[in-house]
């Protein structure tokens, strides 16, 4: 494996540590004498601290060993947090993120981080000296292990850790671990061992030190004392799964006199322990890049079960398979003009395998959008503070599945939409208070499924949004005339806020008032075929809506005839099809409606929205009808004919009738036609 794959490795790991970090520091800032997050914080470190120094980030170890000193100095009771020291762990954190930016951008992760650390070294000597502090992983603290640990034994410290552990029903493991001759980066595979076994235990010490191996000063081999309630066959297939490792072998220690120490030297592996080795080596050589450590037992106990793909390899993957949908649908086609047994029997196969594809590969693009939501909470926290302001931010539906590529774009819109929301539309407290509100602001911060979409929201309890400023600010730049309004509905005016430039902030801050943000919004979502709305209560809050493709690529749809035009319509918005007669269709108040299965719908020509050449006044006697639904209401959408369902892939018509809210895109049939899709929620108001 190259450096650049060690890399990848690296950043990837580094930016889950990283969102780690921040969302238990906050936990942490809500319940500050909860010592079991310090040491998940603590753990984070840790790991973050050692993979930075085997890859050779200077900078990024030093500041990440600051941070762990003052972790450890509250995890040993001898500091308390309070607003300082949170305030300067969630600078280090920043820091760390930029470094690491910079690291994905090829630079080398440096930053002038002296300041921070002498901070950090200030906060942690406020704390009674460490009476001993184990070297708990790679990475472990280096003055701490030189200080108290003798180089062949263990400490009290140490000692005392393993004794209440074993009485707690954990194992204590002596793992030697030798790699092969001629082995490159070996810190880098001796990282991976300790990234590994931590997953599923504790280690309590090193031999040799963790800093000797982080400089890569040890031969082929090192041992640990490990701490983990997982057999010792399942340790040493976990490490047998990680490439470069000659042998492994993995002791039980008995604890009978728990004033004895450990003995220094293993036993000799189990001879299936040699017999293994082979295949696990063979596996782990493959090259794959695997989430190291979260295999488990019942699978073998080799790390691999998970694996990161690279999100290029996915995008040719769905290419391709667009390709074979628009082909499957050809030869369809042609097995229903040639009407051949054997061809139809084995174009009806591949359609079912092509459908399982289908569905594997659709899931393989979907990701759940708590990896945007879970950043959300630090900035909500910083820019509460900033403001003066205190906000309750709730997140619900962060499990809810999008397409990857969408999830990868909609942060940015999301941050305007949040930070908008506590700058604009919470109230100061003072203000709150006259007004009989709580101190305390909510944001909600909530997505859900609706048919082929996924909606997310972003509500506020504040002042609302005043329609009169907001008009009369449009009117003064020269947007619209008075006249034109006053004759605006509320969701008119509200999306005058959209428009470049337009703000009604008083004063310019760093956060608002600079006439950039909402119509950034509007512009990265409608790029990605989706929908912003804006609904308003004055004095009593404000929902942004936005409405998402589930997925941008393929969809299950009608197929419907316009005079010789084909057009889609997704399935997941219609309730059904049928027939009704001209006649039995009413005009009401000017909106024509028709009485079916006693509701009354109203009934939309597609061909008069569209403005289709072949709109006829003299419809036939009878007419086709899809019945569409969006949230409790619905629509019939006259057509011409239908022509059947068929699995579609979604084409983006870039500049081409962008201002048409009906059509977000098109697809090529299986005769080479192609057809508009039309976005029935446009169409029912």
């Amino acid at each position: 494996m190259e450096m650049n794959q060690y890399l990848s490795m690296f950043i990837d790991e580094a930016k889950e540590h990283l969102q780690a970090l921040n969302e238990n520091l906050l936990r942490l800032e809500q319940q500050p004498d909860d010592i079991g997050i310090v040491q998940s914080i603590f753990r984070s470190a840790h790991t973050l601290k050692g993979m930075s120094a085997t890859m050779g980030f200077q900078d990024l170890a030093a500041l990440t060993h600051e941070m762990e000193n003052v972790l450890d100095q509250v995890r040993g009771g001898r500091l308390k947090m309070n607003d300082d020291i949170f305030d300067t762990l969630f600078k280090g954190l920043d820091t760390l993120e930029a470094m690491v930016r910079d690291v994905e951008g090829g630079g080398a992760g440096q930053a002038d981080v002296a300041d921070l650390v002498e901070r950090l070294k200030s906060l942690a000597e406020g704390g009674a000296p460490s009476a001993a502090r184990a070297a708990s992983g790679m990475g472990g603290s280096g003055s701490a292990s030189a200080g108290t640990e003798e180089r062949n034994g263990l400490d009290e410290y140490q000692l005392s850790v393993i004794r209440q552990s074993a009485e707690s029903g954990f194992r204590t493991l002596h793992i030697r671990v030798t790699l092969r001759e001629g082995c490159l980066l070996k810190a880098a595979r001796a990282y991976m061992v300790f990234d590994a076994l931590e997953q599923h235990g504790e280690v309590v010490k090193s031999e040799p030190s963790v800093q000797d191996l982080e400089q890569e000063k040890f031969d082929r081999s090192f041992a640990v004392y490990y701490i983990t309630r997982q057999e010792a066959s399942f340790i040493r297939d976990l490490i047998y799964g990680i490439s470069e490792i000659e042998e492994v072998t993995a002791e039980e220690l008995s604890w009978a006199d728990q004033a004895a120490e450990p003995p220094r030297e293993q036993a000799q592996a189990e001879s299936a322990a040699a017999s293994a080795a082979p295949a696990a080596q063979n596996q782990a050589e493959t090259g794959r890049t695997t989430a190291a450590g979260r295999g488990d037992k019942q699978g073998g106990g080799v790390a691999g079960r998970t694996i990161r793909v690279d999100s290029e390899r996915l995008d040719a993957l769905m290419n391709m398979f667009s390709e074979l949908i628009i082909n499957r649908a050809r030869l369809e086609q042609l097995a229903s003009e040639i009407r051949r047994g054997d061809l139809t029997e084995a174009v009806e196969q591949m359609s079912r395998i092509t459908g399982n594809l289908q569905d594997v590969i659709l899931k393989l693009r979907m990701v759940p959008l708590e990896t945007v939501f879970n950043r959300f909470p630090r900035m909500v926290r910083d820019l509460a503070k900033s403001l003066g302001k205190k906000v309750d931010f709730v997140i619900t539906g962060a499990e809810t599945e999008l397409d990857r590529t969408v999830v990868d774009e909609i942060g940015d819109p999301l941050v305007h939409l949040i930070r908008n929301a506590i700058d604009h539309g919470l109230e100061p407290i003072a203000d709150r208070k006259k007004a009989g509100k709580p101190e305390t602001g909510k944001v909600n911060l909530r997505a859900y499924h609706s048919g082929n979409f996924v909606m997310i929201e972003i509500e506020d309890d504040g002042r609302g949004i005043d329609r009169k400023k907001v008009v009369d600010k449009a009117v003064q730049r020269g947007m619209l005339t008075a006249a034109d309004a006053a004759r605006l509905t509320d969701e008119q005016a509200y999306q005058l806020l959209f428009a470049s430039g337009f703000s009604t902030a008083e004063t310019v801050s760093d956060i608002s008032g600079r006439g950039v943000g909402l119509d950034v919004v509007k512009t990265k979502i409608e790029s990605l075929g989706g929908r912003v709305s804006v609904e308003s209560t004055p004095g009593a809050g404000t929902r942004f809506i936005i409405r998402l493709p589930l997925t941008l690529s393929v969809i299950s749809a009608m197929l419907v005839k316009l005079g010789p035009e084909k057009y889609a319509i997704p399935l997941s918005s219609i309730v059904e099809t049928g027939i009704i007669e001209q006649n039995a269709i009413r005009n009401v108040h000017g909106t024509r409606v028709v009485d079916y299965r006693n509701s009354i719908v109203p009934v939309i020509s597609l061909a008069e929205v569209l403005e289709s050449p072949h709109y006829r006044d003299d419809a036939e006697a009878e007419t086709e009808i899809v019945l569409v639904r969006k949230g409790d209401r619905m629509a019939a959408l006259m057509v011409d004919d239908f022509i059947g369902q068929s699995d579609i892939v979604l084409k983006s018509l870039g500049k081409y009738l962008a201002n048409n809210d009906i059509i977000f895109g098109a697809t090529i049939l299986g005769d080479g036609q192609v057809a508009l899709i039309i976005d029935p929620n446009s169409l029912i108001k």
